[in-house]
């Protein structure tokens, strides 16, 4: 890895830019990097593979990914025109948030996207159920234009190819010699407290569990190296048993205003290649 960290363009709950160093520690070398779970992509933006097998479940983020790879010097000149003192407002956030919602076209959809992450609050990605961007407005002084950083996103995402679909389908293209980096939504603290809350996540406890046996199936069977970021908790621990399990503290806001933060516990569970 670089010595300097590079920032990814997007604003995002649970990013792991603050985590870089210990992930990457545990990254082995190889080709390919697959990552069922991109999100902002803070680990491939610090990482050195030839190639990126990169994945998310939410159409919005990899159409907007494809189009920063593919029409960069466009797309920057474009979504550079949203960022303006006069779209800074809350009947303009709503506006243009209505008018995302109402739209099918991807390029368009793209733009307000990151207008939305910039301009929305905390930078959170959230939909209704009818599948409406619902995220109220962040009253941010003046949201950052990320102009060198999706630069250099859309230097290296020549890189990458993006898919849009589940994990087991990412999984299905692992391959031997494959190193596989999983940051999943995060199992609960607490399962009693924060169950039903959780569950609104569309991962449920199943997944948590199919994710474990598939991380141990690559390794073991298909000879590739994955790891694993997830809170540290005993059902966390029990599942990724047949792992190394690496024990970290790290800050986060606990309170919906973001001025009380606490050590959290997570763990990183590396699968490493062997045969059982």
């Amino acid at each position: 890895m670089k010595k300097n960290k590079h920032r990814a363009f997007l604003k995002w709950a649970g990013g792991k830019y603050g985590l870089i160093e210990q992930i990457c520690q545990q990254l082995p070398d190889g080709r390919k990097l697959v990552e069922p779970f991109v999100g902002a992509g803070s680990v491939f933006l610090n990482t050195q593979y030839d190639r990126y097998l990169l994945n998310d479940i939410n159409p919005d983020l990899i159409n907007l990914y494809n189009h920063v790879k593919q029409k960069s010097d466009f797309y920057i000149s474009e979504s550079r025109k949203l960022f303006t003192s006069a779209n800074n407002s809350p009947e303009r956030y709503y506006a243009i948030r209505d008018e995302f919602n109402q739209t099918s076209d991807t390029f368009l959809r793209s733009l307000l996207f990151l207008y939305l992450n910039r301009h929305g609050y905390n930078g959170l990605c959230r939909y209704n159920l009818s599948g409406g961007f619902n995220v109220p407005f962040g009253q941010y002084k003046a949201p950052y234009f990320p102009e060198p950083e999706l630069e250099f996103f859309a230097e290296k995402a020549q890189k990458a190819k993006f898919t849009c679909g589940s994990f087991v389908d990412t999984f299905r293209r692992v391959r031997k010699g494959d190193v596989v980096y999983c940051d999943p939504p995060y199992a609960p603290i607490s399962l009693t407290a924060n169950f039903t809350q959780y569950a609104k996540t569309g991962f449920s406890l199943d997944d948590q569990l199919l994710l474990a046996k598939l991380a141990k199936h690559n390794a073991f069977k298909k000879q590739a190296t994955v790891l694993i970021s997830n809170h540290d908790t005993s059902f966390t621990r029990d599942i990724y048993s047949r792992s190394n399990i690496t024990k970290l503290m790290v800050s986060r806001s606990i309170s919906q205003k973001g001025d009380k933060r606490l050590k959290v516990g997570e763990v990183l569970a590396l699968y490493v290649p062997f045969r059982e």
